[in-house]
């Protein structure tokens, strides 16, 4: 997954427009991108960092693996609704694919704006519609719709996180669709880490021969769209948010 991800990185990274010397925070971190890749281009001599932070310590812990001997990274476990940190303490924020699981999104956000400097940028992303999301589609449909997969898509419609943002104080707000494609062997599973990681509650439920049949029907769903090469294309849309404080 590190290929699609780094694709989805730089439009992230490029919006917020990082010097050496900023202080970037991180929400929502999990394995640790943006984060990382960030941290590398910060200059510890003119005081730049990266406040990797999550709500769950455990989850930090790969990022902290993977993060290991960059000196400008540092990490914090923390509620992005009840940030402990100063007002106007950091010059960026971003946050990929992590405000749609926070219940009260206008907090988060409003925090955001609390801990911003003036002049500062916050940049997120979120996911696009379910429809031109290959992966999630296929899988939900193999499974026979999953109830808790709607919260991926709480941002989906154009607006409707600017409005947040908007309403917290943020002066300027934009938003862009980010739509990639790429091909897949349709011969490999390529779709399990998604189902292993969005759909575990759905997994969690099944016995072991009923995520066999899930799986078969996966394969069959895979193999119906795949040309005549071996290949199937994969659609990615998500939406990036940029905020000025």
């Amino acid at each position: 997954m590190a290929d699609p991800a780094a694709r989805l990185n730089q439009p992230l990274l490029a919006a917020l427009a990082l010097q050496p010397h900023h202080t970037l925070l991180d929400l929502a971190s999990g394995a640790g991108e943006p984060a990382i890749t960030a941290a590398k281009g910060m200059n510890p001599a003119q005081g730049g960092r990266v406040l990797a932070s999550d709500l769950v310590p455990a989850m930090l812990a790969g990022a902290r693996r993977r993060g290991a001997g960059v000196a400008t990274l540092s990490f914090l476990a923390a509620d992005m609704t009840a940030l402990p940190l100063a007002p106007a303490s950091v010059d960026r924020i971003s946050c990929r694919f992590g405000l749609m699981f926070v219940p009260d999104a206008a907090a988060a956000v409003a925090e955001m704006h609390r801990v911003l400097r003036p002049g500062g940028i916050a940049a997120l992303l979120c996911w696009g519609p379910k429809a031109g999301n290959t992966l999630f589609r296929l899988l939900d449909e193999a499974l026979g719709g999953v109830p808790e997969l709607a919260v991926l898509f709480r941002f989906a419609e154009e607006g409707t996180l600017g409005r947040l943002f908007l309403e917290a104080g943020f002066d300027t707000v934009s938003e862009t669709a980010l739509e990639q494609s790429a091909l897949a062997d349709a011969a490999k599973p390529f779709w399990r880490p998604t189902l292993d990681m969005a759909f575990t509650p759905a997994l969690a439920r099944m016995s072991a021969e009923a995520r066999a049949a899930v799986e078969d029907r996966i394969t069959a769903a895979v193999a119906l769209e795949t040309k005549m090469d071996g290949k199937i294309p994969v659609h990615l849309h998500a939406r990036l948010l940029v905020a000025h404080k």
